[in-house]
């Protein structure tokens, strides 16, 4: 016998009325609040034949729901990249229980995606252009022997750095600049504004934190492998604005590992 898809009702059992006189609901407009360990994945987009978090999400969705759903995020995080507070926002023919739809959700997703949130937002939210800022944090791992329980979060570097010229280099991404130097791809509007970009020290690790209005394809970890870069004393904070001006792509700006990266905050 033919099992059926579980569907999310948007009202208590019972009723009268047949399907067809039923009134139709307005549809919902939903903001959902997601963590996940990128290490198993392809990334957030959906991809034919991978497996990535946005078709996982969305598959569940389709399950509960019973339409067929498109999840817009906030970022769309790279393989291995990892996320404390990526957004996503889709639509639903109908209204729903919020309650529900987190404990649904998280009951058919695997344990390494958790949904934290679920609410109703207005009609004209969209996750990724009703963002202002995102704020992204890179884990520098410096100590001798790495612990098995942190080898998929961080990027370890257990050799000499020059600690201090990579704070005072962090500083300087602080502005509001064509950033086609620390990124992989070509632009036809590659300014963005970076509201925040420091280098702080944590016992045996360097956490690198930045907030822009926006970021260009591998921008974050480009930066972090140039921050790098000037630890190993193979660059100078002074010529970062070399870089700056030269508007391309160089050895001294490689591609930071993606298990570094975290997704951490989208303001709105």
């Amino acid at each position: 016998m033919r099992s059926e898809q579980p569907v999310l009702s948007s009202s208590g059992e019972g009723g009268e009325k047949s399907p067809a006189e039923q009134p139709l609901p307005p549809a919902g407009n939903f903001k959902l609040i997601i963590s996940y360990d990128g290490t198993a994945y392809h990334g957030w987009q959906r991809q034919p034949g991978k497996v990535t978090i946005q078709g996982l999400i969305e598959d569940a969705l389709r399950r509960l729901t019973g339409q067929s759903i498109n999840l817009q995020a906030a970022g769309r995080t790279d393989a291995g990249v990892h996320a404390l507070g990526q957004v996503a926002s889709f639509r639903a023919a109908r209204q729903l229980a919020e309650a529900n739809l987190l404990r649904a959700l998280n009951a058919l997703l695997p344990p390494d995606i958790r949904i934290n949130s679920v609410g109703q937002v207005a009609q004209d939210f969209q996750a990724r252009k009703s963002a202002r800022s995102k704020v992204y944090r890179y884990r520098i791992n410096t100590s001798p022997v790495l612990s098995p329980f942190d080898y998929r979060y961080v990027f370890h570097y257990p050799y000499p750095l020059d600690k201090e010229a990579m704070i005072q280099a962090a500083r300087l991404f602080e502005r509001e600049d064509d950033f086609t130097a620390f990124s992989s791809g070509h632009y036809q509007y590659p300014v963005r504004h970076v509201y925040h970009s420091v280098l702080e020290e944590a016992g045996q690790e360097l956490i690198f934190s930045i907030e822009a209005n926006g970021f260009l394809r591998h921008m974050v970890r480009t930066i972090a492998g140039t921050i790098i870069m000037v630890g190993r004393n193979k660059l100078t904070p002074e010529e970062i604005e070399k870089l700056f001006q030269g508007k391309k792509r160089t050895r001294l700006s490689p591609t930071a590992p993606a298990k570094g990266l975290y997704l951490v905050k989208v303001n709105y």
